[in-house]
């Protein structure tokens, strides 16, 4: 996931985080509470607001306060909601479930487990309904070792006959049954960090898992390569939703990592991966590109493939370089393909108040009215190291969950990042009119049971007063600096 050349990219982006730069908020150690979710408090109100502060007095804690709408006018700045415009629908919030996040729960006793998985996963009122999950086809940079479902010591495979998913059945097939067990809604988004290393050239270190690109010898080996995983994991009883060709296709550094240039894509899609996944009647999305946004110039050549775009559901970013603005290019050039916010990473050098600002802005208000369909934060779990990682993996991302000696550490800023969406932005809601106010940033949702969600930010260091204005009535909320809310109201 993280690589030497981001690493760079960081250091330089850190320096402009709180200056609405495209990076990250400052780098300091944080202590995070243990605390999961507050049960709601029983108050009457038309509005119900959760709320998380930046100096963690409150983690997504159901305020005790009274928010009715009225007639009332004053002067206080007004978020005007409008439900009868409307644009993207929406799949999901969540996180990438890596192969060292299963290592990582799958170390817990097994009632601690449940317990922790019935809190992420289930849709009540003390569960934060995560609803859509990211995972590697083979290894990620955060799993213990290197490894594809097609390893050799020599030689080829053309025909895949030594292919197998077994690696996956230790903890990542079991975890994810249990998930699907708790909600078997829940979207998946697959994609690989490499090809096997025997389909590639010019590789550069790790026993050929860091860099090179896939020889074109062996694309059609490689869609096929594709085909056996979505068919073995669905013989496992777990669907596949959409795939990307290529974990972040500009990156050579990681480990493992694979390069796939713009028309090395298209070309494998249109005359690899599209045919093959039509032949076999796999029903899975292809998204492409899925890296930063610098570089809107890869998705928007890739979709102006004609063959390759048939195949096409739509793109994928990260945001470790350029702007979030970037996925409006994209859907401008574009408007008939879906947007995907799929990897962003928290440190484990981060501020909480930091990146508690710089995430909700930027990805799950800005990715959200740049009109992805879904905003997924990067790794689960880790342990108390940052780890499992490969040798050259990232040993600084910090999970959602901490997790050590059979129990759970901390629940840390991603947790609450996402929870303040996932928990109430259900899949299927569509995104409506709200006002563009630059001191509260903010975003609205309808859901399908007619109930609207509306994300807000405090920019700036003290309280902000505003109103909430919908079908000409306003109620008028206090959001302390630095913090976000989530207000629920029909």
């Amino acid at each position: 996931m993280l690589q030497n050349i981001k690493l760079i990219a960081f250091a330089l982006l850190a320096l402009a985080a709180f200056s609405g730069c495209s990076k990250k908020a400052t780098l300091q150690t944080a202590t995070v509470p243990i605390a999961p979710v507050t049960p709601p408090l029983s108050v009457k109100s038309d509005v119900a607001m959760w709320l998380t502060r930046a100096d963690q007095a409150a983690l997504l804690a159901k305020q005790n306060a009274v928010l009715d709408f009225n007639s009332t006018i004053n002067s206080n700045p007004t978020i005007s909601i409008d439900s009868a415009i409307t644009y993207q629908g929406i799949d999901g919030f969540g996180f990438t479930l890596t192969g060292g996040s299963a290592d990582v729960i799958n170390t817990l006793p097994a009632d601690k487990k449940d317990d922790l998985l019935k809190e992420l996963f289930l849709t009540d009122s003390t569960h934060i309904g995560i609803s859509y999950l990211r995972i590697s086809i083979g290894a990620s940079d955060m799993s213990a070792t290197d490894f594809t479902y097609d390893d050799l010591a020599a030689g080829t495979d053309v025909n895949l006959a030594q292919f197998s998913i077994d690696k996956e059945k230790g903890a990542l097939i079991p975890l994810l049954k249990s998930i699907l067990a708790l909600n078997p809604k829940i979207r998946i988004l697959a994609c690989p960090w490499t090809a096997p290393v025997w389909m590639k050239i010019n590789t550069i270190g790790n026993n050929g898992f860091t860099g090179g690109s896939l020889n074109p010898v062996y694309y059609d080996a490689y869609a096929t390569y594709f085909v056996k995983y979505i068919q073995a994991m669905k013989a496992e009883g777990i669907t596949i939703d959409a795939v990307t060709p290529q974990n972040e296709p500009l990156n050579p550094n990681n480990n493992p990592a694979m390069v796939m240039q713009a028309n090395e894509e298209a070309a494998f899609i249109k005359n690899s991966l599209g045919p093959q996944f039509k032949a076999a009647n796999i029903a899975a999305k292809i998204i492409v590109y899925d890296h930063n946004t610098d570089r809107t110039d890869y998705p928007i050549a890739v979709l102006g493939d004609a063959a390759a775009s048939a195949y096409i559901d739509g793109s994928a970013f990260h945001l470790y370089a350029g702007s979030i603005n970037g996925l409006t290019t994209v859907h401008t050039a574009y408007p008939g393909k879906n947007i995907y916010f799929t990897e962003q990473y928290t440190p484990s050098t981060g501020a909480f108040a930091g990146d508690l600002s710089w995430h909700v802005t930027n990805l799950i208000i800005g990715a959200t009215k740049n009109w992805s369909r879904n905003v997924l934060e990067w790794n689960l779990a880790t342990d108390a190291a940052y780890g499992p990682h490969t040798n050259g993996g990232c040993s600084t991302c910090l999970g959602a969950i901490s997790i050590s000696g059979g129990s759970v550490l901390s629940r840390n800023v991603s947790y609450y990042i996402i929870a303040h969406a996932s928990k109430f932005v259900r899949p299927g809601a569509v995104r409506i009119a709200s006002s563009d106010l630059s001191s509260l940033p903010n975003v609205a949702f309808e859901n399908t049971d007619g109930s609207k969600v509306l994300i807000v930010f405090n920019t700036t260091a003290g309280n902000q007063i505003f109103n909430i204005a919908f079908n000409q009535k306003n109620v008028t909320s206090t959001l302390p600096g630095g913090a976000v809310a989530t207000y629920v109201f029909k």
